[in-house]
């Protein structure tokens, strides 16, 4: 990838990672069991967790329309580091259906087969198919993703300080120096080379190039098959091994399972009484799951919601400390 003045200048570092990028790496890590040091046990647990919830099926199912192969559909990463699972599914059901179409196709020629009966509703555009694959990806998420986010948010949180750190010591060059501590990347002269699956060079063509973290990214990046769309490069984020098994041992571990991890999160934050706009900044959420997480809370006792003017404020309640500090 050979970036001009003006594409340098016009990078930028996605806020954290992307919901419907780390399905579709998470979805590939099941099928390819890479990293077994960093992942061998994520792998383990998901796979007990999805056979507990009856989720085997609508896996197979995602894996056949995600495969970890040179190709995958464009349509299913649409998101440029929207932390927001509801915002990326809504830019996935709004997928024009040449689009569609045009992708399945090329995702079954590579077989040497024509797009076969049952994904042709979905190639057709069917309003109905569309539904059925995010409530599919909505639900392999929850299980799959959702649980890790605070591992997931911290290292991405790092990983963004540290480049904000080289920008202002070296300007867009260095952010995309400090890539060479990734094995088989190099930066110079203006030209990021990297390990890709296949060999390509990335033409921007002047447009901005958004640089996505992804906790489920092995060493390899990833960009769009399609040039026309926005231009993106997803990057590894490289989790240590053992991270799993560290994370268990933190005070939150008990919460998330009992709550889920946006929630768990949610509860930690209330040191302080916080609004629903505040409490969807920080968690990076729309103001409507925002609101429906405290909904759920409020109505388990773990919060208490008080008008203030136009405001409406939630503060944790005694319960709800004691259910984060396991303390019951």
């Amino acid at each position: 990838m050979e970036f001009t003045s003006q594409e340098l200048a016009r990078l930028r570092v996605a806020s954290g990672t992307d919901p419907l990028w780390e399905t579709a790496l998470s979805l590939h890590l099941l099928q390819n069991r890479q990293a077994p040091l960093a992942f061998g046990a994520w792998r383990r647990e998901v796979g007990a967790a999805l056979r507990v919830s009856g989720l085997v099926p609508t896996t197979r199912a995602l894996t056949r329309l995600c495969p970890d192969d040179a190709y995958f559909p464009d349509f299913l990463t649409p998101g440029r580091g929207d932390a927001d699972l509801d915002t990326g599914l809504d830019r996935l059901l709004s997928t024009p259906r040449r689009r569609l179409r045009a992708e399945l196709t090329r995702l079954h020629t590579r077989t040497g087969r024509p797009v076969p009966a049952g994904a042709r509703p979905l190639a057709d555009g069917s309003t109905e198919a569309l539904h059925r694959l995010g409530s599919a990806l909505r639900a392999y998420h929850r299980v799959a993703v959702e649980p890790y986010l605070p591992a997931m948010r911290a290292l991405a949180a790092a990983d963004r300080s540290v480049r904000a750190e080289a920008v202002l010591a070296r300007g867009a060059e260095g952010l995309l120096t400090g890539f060479d501590r990734l094995p088989g990347w190099r930066y110079r002269d203006r030209v990021l080379r990297a390990p890709y699956p296949v060999d390509r060079e990335l033409a921007l063509h002047d447009s901005p190039l958004t640089l996505v973290p992804a906790f489920f990214c092995v060493r390899a990046p990833l960009a769009l098959v399609d040039e026309e769309l926005p231009p993106v490069l997803v990057h590894p984020l490289t989790p240590p091994p053992g991270w799993l098994e560290r994370g268990r041992g933190g005070g939150d571990a008990p919460v998330a399972q009992l709550v889920g991890a946006s929630r768990a999160e949610l509860l930690r934050m209330l040191d302080r009484p916080m609004t629903t706009m505040e409490i969807a900044a920080a968690l990076r959420l729309a103001p409507s799951t925002a609101s429906r997480h405290a909904t759920v809370l409020r109505e388990a006792g773990l919060l208490h919601s008080q008008r203030q003017g136009v405001r409406v404020l939630h503060h944790r309640t005694r319960l709800g400390r004691a259910v984060l500090e396991g303390a019951l």
